[in-house]
This record gives C-alpha cells, sequence and structure tokens, in this order.
C-alpha cells in the first residue's frame, strides 16, 4: 500500500507492497495496480495500466507458502522450468536470456564479441559468491544485465537490470530492480525463479535465505492483450465492487461491452 511523503510542497507517493509470501505478494501487486495505475499506449501499441511511480515488493521469506497465487495461470510445472532455464540456461532464440547476461555477461575481446550464451563471458554469481565469501559485509556484491552495445538498439532489451545481494546475520538477502516489468503474466516467474537463484547463492555461502525485494520501475499490466488473465485475479480476489470508481474499472468495462 502507499506511504504519502511531501517533497518541495507536494505530496508524493512511494509504492510499497509487504507480504509474507511471494503469491500473496503477487495478489497484493495486481490490486495495487487496478487502485492507482494509469492508462499508457506504449511504443509497442499495447494499452497498459502503469503505475504513476516505480513500486517496490518487500517478501520476509521468499519460501513461505504460497510461492505461487491460486489465480496464477502458470501452475508449478511452468515455474519450474523457469527455474530451470535462468539457472541452466536454455536453448531459446530470443535475443538474450538472463542466464546468459548473469551467468556468461558479455565482454570485448579486441574485435570479438564472447560470451553471452558461449560461456566466454563474465559468470556474475560466480563473482557474488565469491565476494560475499572474501567480505561478508560487501555492498559490492551485484550483477547487471544491460550492455549497451547490444541493448541500446535492441527492441527486446532486458527488463531485469540488476540485483545485489548481502550477508547479514548469515542470511543472504537479495534486491533486483527492473526497469520495465509485466506485473500480471511475468511477476509471478519472476520472484519464483530469481527466489531459487537466491537459494542457490545462500546455500553456495552456506547462509540461510533471508529477504528478497523488488523494484519495478514501470510497473504495468497489459490490460486488453491479458484481459481473460487479469479476470482470473478480478473474480478470483473478489474486486468488482470494490474496484468502482479507479480508472481501472473503466477500462475493463469498455473491453466487456
Amino acid at each position: 500500500m502507499p506511504d504519502g511523503s511531501t517533497h518541495g510542497g507536494e505530496e508524493t507517493a512511494m509504492y510499497n507492497v509487504r507480504s509474507f509470501c511471494i503469491g500473496k505478494a503477487h495478489e497484493e501487486v495486481i490490486r495495487t495496480i487496478l487502485k492507482y495505475g494509469r492508462y499508457l499506449l506504449t511504443e509497442d501499441g499495447e494499452k497498459t495500466l502503469e503505475m504513476p511511480e516505480p513500486l517496490n515488493i518487500h517478501i520476509g521469506d521468499p519460501f513461505a507458502d504460497y510461492m505461487i497465487s491460486p489465480h496464477n495461470m502458470f501452475g508449478a510445472g511452468a515455474m519450474q522450468q523457469y527455474v530451470r532455464d535462468l539457472l541452466e540456461g536454455s536453448d531459446s532464440a530470443f535475443v538474450y536470456t538472463y542466464h546468459d547476461r548473469l551467468f556468461d555477461y558479455p565482454r570485448r575481446v579486441g574485435d570479438a564479441l564472447q560470451g553471452d550464451g558461449d560461456g566466454q563471458g563474465y559468470d556474475q554469481i560466480a563473482y557474488i559468491v565469491e565476494k560475499l565469501k572474501e567480505e561478508p559485509a560487501s555492498r559490492r556484491a551485484m550483477a547487471i544485465t544491460w550492455f549497451p552495445e547490444k541493448d541500446m538498439l535492441s527492441a527486446s532489451p532486458p527488463c531485469l537490470q540488476r540485483m545485489q545481494c548481502f550477508v547479514r546475520d548469515k542470511k543472504l538477502n537479495m534486491h533486483v530492480e527492473f526497469r520495465s516489468n509485466d506485473m500480471l503474466s511475468a511477476l509471478g516467474a519472476n520472484m519464483y525463479a530469481l527466489a531459487h537463484l537466491q537459494q542457490t547463492i545462500a546455500d553456495d555461502l552456506g547462509a540461510t535465505v533471508g529477504w528478497y525485494s523488488h523494484t519495478s520501475v514501470s510497473a504495468h499490466l497489459y490490460y486488453e492483450r491479458d484481459y481473460e488473465e487479469l479476470m482470473r485475479y478480478v473474480h478470483g480476489l473478489d474486486l468488482i465492487g470494490w474496484m468502482e470508481g479507479f480508472e481501472s474499472a473503466q477500462h475493463l468495462k469498455r473491453l466487456k461491452k
């Protein structure tokens, strides 16, 4: 829920969702966007509801039950496959994968570009583990995905931008930041897979999993493209009457007609 503040005489809001588990956090994020989201037509011509400011999610125990909302169209099998793709890689022909950018970050050697899938790049996850083994109090154990040489002109640059890990009280805490985040279709899988990456790093350090924090700079949902998926949450969480008066309700009514 929003936490209001004042800056320069103007009231601003920082939008925060704090939850005991990933599945509940996903539901609360959708509820938050339906309440505060504003219409935006994207550069790709998609109709979205976008939060007016960045949204942060904080989960004290990312492995607490339930990790998948019962209203999520993706079940445990699909989620586990997404975890394998992140941790082990996949045969995807997409322009990038998070696995390649985190475990094989590209680098230029002379005229040759190495990494990003060929195993010759920087393993940033290995760096995080070694850095925290060397200095558990470090604030430098982080990884990035953005590679300007490829991504500045790409039509599909990475949404996940950075992750940072901390060891505090023998717990491995992790914060991630997305430049753009589909909070309906992608958020649940994003959090589920990244929490498993957090678990992997914690295991390598002999630590337990701590909190998980997730910031979305552009937190949005595609209310027209993913209408049927959205209505699973609207009906499942009994939000029809609650939504009356919000901008989102007007947009959904036009689609229903």
